[in-house]
């Protein structure tokens, strides 16, 4: 499975051809309705999904992403205190000619190049804080009957090519319900879903069960989901009626254990590397790696870093 996957062979009978038509990823579902409180007080009039990486907020690094990974729709779950992501969004008419009128080209290509197109977005609201799982639930009328991607803007992988990307490519062999793994350490478990493992294929792994948060005595394995998901509408019938679960909210890794059985269920090692931006910590690294990355400012940030290595 995991050699397919690297090189896909073409469908050639109509079986086949229906099946990976059927498998065609064309939304993706953005829950952006925290409230960020880990970073206060800079979120308490900012979403946290504006916080930015270098130049660029997060949620606009996980549009990018999936834009890549050939998505059309974009589907953000907002809340309250939102509507800067709705107007970053949005053209700027004012900034457009204001930059136009002092010749700023670069700025200009800078905040109108990477909008998605007229009618590609689209917004709902959670209404109320209850987790992950009833965030996707609310997409449910704007994803419709077909398979759809969810992408968290607090996981920024640097990955070539995109995370999302190998996963697309991988969803046309495995169809079902497919997360993107990594494995961590045993003592950090209790921080993440974890997939107990039927069968390991190297890159991909099939799951007989997965638990969210589980005890470091009892975790099944330490191969832990991160916040990139490809999944079956089906799952919209199990959040429906879903009760709460780990952290009195409504898991959608539950969801995902209910459909076992009936849904076929995967994890796929990516390549590349995953930055928790949740986390303050995590934020920090993520802005000094993709500054590195930048042949615009890399070697100031490299002198940069070793002057701070120096003086303290």
């Amino acid at each position: 499975m995991a050699q397919s996957r690297r090189s896909p062979r073409p469908a050639h009978t109509l079986f086949e051809q229906q099946f990976h038509m059927s498998n065609s990823v064309r939304k993706a579902v953005f829950p952006v309705g925290g409230l960020g409180t880990r970073f206060l007080p800079a979120t308490k009039s900012m979403p946290k999904e504006m916080l930015p990486v270098v130049d660029k907020p997060l949620v606009q690094h996980a549009v990018e992403e999936a834009r890549a990974a050939g998505i059309e729709e974009f589907i953000f779950v907002t809340g309250r205190g939102k509507t800067a992501i709705e107007d970053h969004f949005d053209r700027s008419f004012e900034l457009h000619d204001l930059l136009e009128a002092r010749g700023k080209n670069d700025a200009i290509k800078a905040i109108s190049e990477w909008l998605p197109s007229a009618g590609s977005v689209a917004y709902t609201r959670q209404q109320e804080p209850l987790g992950l799982g009833h965030a996707v639930w609310c997409a449910r009328n704007l994803v419709g009957d077909e398979p759809f991607a969810v992408v968290l803007a607090d996981d920024l992988v640097m990955a070539d090519p995109p995370c999302l990307s190998q996963m697309v490519d991988t969803y046309r062999e495995t169809g079902g319900n497919l997360v993107a793994v990594m494995e961590v350490p045993a003592e950090h478990v209790s921080r993440y879903g974890v997939l107990d493992v039927a069968s390991d294929m190297g890159s991909l792994v099939e799951a007989k069960g997965l638990v969210e948060k589980p005890l470091v005595e009892s975790a099944p394995s330490n191969l832990a989901i991160i916040g990139r998901y490809i999944l079956s509408p089906r799952i919209f019938g199990r959040l429906e009626n879903a009760k709460k679960g780990a952290g009195g909210e409504i898991q959608l890794t539950d969801a995902l254990a209910a459909m076992l059985g009936s849904t076929p269920f995967y994890g796929l090692r990516y390549d590349g590397v995953r930055y928790d931006c949740g986390d303050k910590v995590g934020f920090l690294h993520a802005n000094v790696v993709f500054a590195l990355s930048r042949p615009d400012m890399s070697d100031e940030v490299r002198e940069i870093i070793r002057n701070i290595a120096e003086t303290l």
